[in-house]
């Protein structure tokens, strides 16, 4: 095949999903990763994708019948990282000593995770960033979730093991949300998600404002599912009104401190 047809299949793919890995990108083009960094470059310096680490991602935007995709979370992780730490900080103050309590993968419940690492709580995750951390910095109970780690989007899961906890709060992120509910366009965050908010007595979802404008694939929960949402206070009026509507506690952390 020639360097234009593979860089028109990798282009395509984007087409249907946010992001491909090198690895992934060998195996479907039967080449060589040192190939694969090439076309990648090539496809960026055209405009075409964004070049990221680990592989290669939709632009900001793209779509595809109508969704747009979020980036990854090795970029994702560098985008409104002042308005994630207020929130983060804001969940924190839900969580009493003695909790359990499960956060899920994702930038802004890595923030969390880090606001709770002393806390006298048992916490249960299946974020390899946040694993990672707690594990020279915390000193709360900390249960890993078992399974394969997926370095993409950086999270462990089991399709065969049960979910050894039970917890007061299931916080998580999202790609995306909207009338639908939380959405999601990787099937392996879908899917766990669905799993581990069957162990939790409340869902609490952390989305900085944008998130209420992308409009993934998948619906990973119904808005009738989430008890509270924390987020900034970008969220428009129409947007807090949709999730009032539907049942959903608004919270806000304000860049001051103070919580609406």
């Amino acid at each position: 095949m020639s360097d234009s047809g593979r860089q028109r299949q990798i282009v395509e793919l984007l087409r249907d999903r946010p992001f491909a890995s090198v690895r992934e990108l060998q195996e479907r083009l039967g080449v060589s990763a040192a190939t694969v960094r090439r076309d990648i470059d090539k496809i960026d310096e055209a405009g075409e994708a964004r070049k990221v680490y680990g592989g290669i991602s939709a632009l900001d935007g793209a779509s595809h019948a109508g969704v747009a995709y979020a980036r990854p979370y090795d970029e994702n992780r560098d985008l409104a990282v002042e308005a994630k730490r207020q929130i983060a900080a804001l969940a924190a103050t839900m969580v009493r000593d003695g909790d359990a309590v499960i956060v899920h993968g994702g930038s802004t419940c890595f923030h969390l995770g880090v606001k709770l690492a002393d806390r006298n709580i048992r916490l249960y995750t299946n974020s390899m960033p946040l694993v990672a951390y707690l594990s020279d910095h915390g000193h709360c109970s900390l249960t890993v979730a078992g399974g394969e780690l997926h370095r993409e989007p950086g999270v462990i899961h089991s399709f065969t093991q049960a979910v050894p906890f039970y917890a007061s709060k299931f916080f998580l992120g999202a790609q995306g949300i909207g009338p639908e509910g939380v959405l999601e366009s990787h099937p392996l965050l879908v899917r766990s998600i669905a799993e581990l908010s069957l162990c939790a007595d409340q869902i609490v979802v952390l989305a900085d404002s944008r998130k209420l404008s992308i409009h993934a694939r998948n619906v990973a929960l119904p808005l009738s599912r989430i008890g509270t949402l924390v987020t900034d206070d970008g969220l428009s009026d129409a947007d807090a009104h949709m999730l009032e509507d539907a049942g959903v506690m608004v919270r806000i952390a304000s860049a001051s401190g103070a919580v609406q």
